[in-house]
């Protein structure tokens, strides 16, 4: 079987790579992967698929930080411009660009499912001949718009995966979900699809990353280092009035913003772990003789653990109201995304652990984890509800060479560690008969 995998695996290189450069020029952030998940969908249709695509597998409240509907309408527009397949667009109109696939074999066995993301970042890429895509010719066409965090190719991988499942399904048991998810950057996407209940028949759950700081070659079974986050918007709301003429009739949107950002940063650490606030954005005003009546706040917390970053999001709950009475002012707050931790489950690591040392040669190192810099995955969202369940969960990381570090806009990757990534995943399906979970 091993044999067959790498031969059908070699057979789709060139798509893979094919796959990645198109959704890299045509890069679409959160909520707009319109273009994006029409390929996606037509491609796992003729494959013959089973999908539930848009509103099937998201809740359209627990959707977070969406864009206004003049936003998406405008992006939806854009994608048909730069050849968004028509026909597959009233599923994801709106913002609902999600899909799951699934496979059934209809043979006894546990439900896997394989999570990829789609989006792309809100940054501009890097437009110079030393930058591999504008060499090459594929880099993003989208202002604002780059695929700065290797999303392009996890999805291109999924699409691989799909190819490799259906080409050799007599070899697999129970069924096999392929999500395909929205919005990731900001940690927006996964919770709606969590709530939509596409992971509560799941028993095995792998979510994937390339890069991340893992060494070319390597594969982390099982990282477990990400945080709790809550990403919140505050919009401070007081009364204009002349700064000179009539300041005691003016209440001071400003100062209550400055007041909460120095107080949020006094915040106390927690004794049970690391924990992180960050206030990104400050924007108000709009003259100096104005007692600004507008701000807007843009503010992030992270724990090691959920109940840190409670502790920590709580505090700055209490701090943005303190600081809004002190001034007299409004406020409103508004969750923008958000993200747990999970611990991945032992035996699931192991198990892969063991299948991709004794089949995937073309890896040079597998860990069970490895410690990163510590950020924040929303797919730990899937993880948790499927652990809820009684299943086994966890986060692979395919160490890849980069050209600069995630989130930059000079940022490329090896391409070959994709069909590493589908030969490892494929492997896992292949011989999930043999997993005792």
């Amino acid at each position: 079987m091993n044999n067959l995998l790498s031969e059908s695996i070699q057979q789709i290189t060139g798509q893979l790579k094919n796959w990645r450069r198109d959704f890299h020029h045509f890069a679409e952030s959160g909520w707009f992967e319109f273009r994006t998940a029409t390929i996606v969908a037509e491609e796992l249709h003729r494959l013959g698929y089973s999908l539930k695509m848009g509103q099937e597998v998201i809740k359209a409240d627990a959707r977070m930080g969406l864009p206004s509907a003049q936003a998406l309408q405008d992006q939806e527009q854009r994608a048909i411009k730069q050849g968004a397949l028509t026909a597959w667009l009233p599923h994801f109109s709106g913002g609902f660009t999600g899909i799951v696939a699934t496979l059934d074999t209809g043979k006894p066995g546990p439900t896997l499912a394989f999570r990829v993301d789609m989006d792309a970042l809100d940054q501009n890429e890097e437009q110079t001949p030393a930058h591999r895509p504008y060499a090459d010719g594929f880099s993003s066409c989208n202002a604002h718009m780059m695929h700065a965090c290797g999303h392009d190719g996890h999805t291109a991988i999924g699409l691989g995966l799909a190819n490799v499942l259906k080409k050799h399904e007599s070899q697999l048991i129970g069924k096999i979900k392929l999500i395909f998810q929205p919005a990731e950057e900001g940690t927006r996407g996964a919770k709606s699809m969590v709530e939509a209940g596409v992971v509560d028949d799941v028993d095995c759950f792998i979510a994937i990353h390339i890069g991340l700081g893992v060494p070319q070659g390597e594969l982390a079974c099982g990282s477990d280092n990400f945080l709790a986050t809550s990403k919140i918007d505050v919009t401070y709301c007081g009364v204009a009035s002349h700064a000179g003429g009539k300041p005691e009739e003016g209440k001071n949107a400003l100062l209550a913003a400055a007041q909460a950002a120095l107080g949020l940063y006094a915040i106390p650490h927690h004794s049970k772990g690391s924990s992180r606030i960050n206030v990104g954005v400050l924007q108000a005003g709009i003259g100096r003789n104005v007692i600004p009546d507008h701000a807007l706040m843009k503010v992030e917390t992270r724990g090691e653990t959920n109940e840190i970053n409670e502790f920590v999001y709580n505090q700055a709950l209490n701090i943005i109201a303190g600081a809004a009475k002190m001034q007299g002012v409004e406020y409103k707050l508004e969750l923008m995304g958000a993200a747990q931790s999970s611990q991945p489950s032992p035996r699931w690591v192991d198990f892969i652990y063991q299948q991709a040392r004794q089949y995937v040669p073309e890896l040079s190192s597998v860990v069970r984890s490895r410690k990163q810099p510590a950020g924040s995955e929303d797919a730990t969202y899937f993880m948790e509800r499927v652990k809820e369940n009684g299943g086994q969960a966890t986060y692979l990381i395919f160490g890849s060479e980069l050209s600069a570090g995630h989130h930059n806009e000079r940022f490329d990757f090896d391409e070959n560690v994709m069909t590493t990534a589908v030969k490892t995943l494929a492997t896992i399906a292949f011989h999930l008969s043999d997993f005792e979970g």
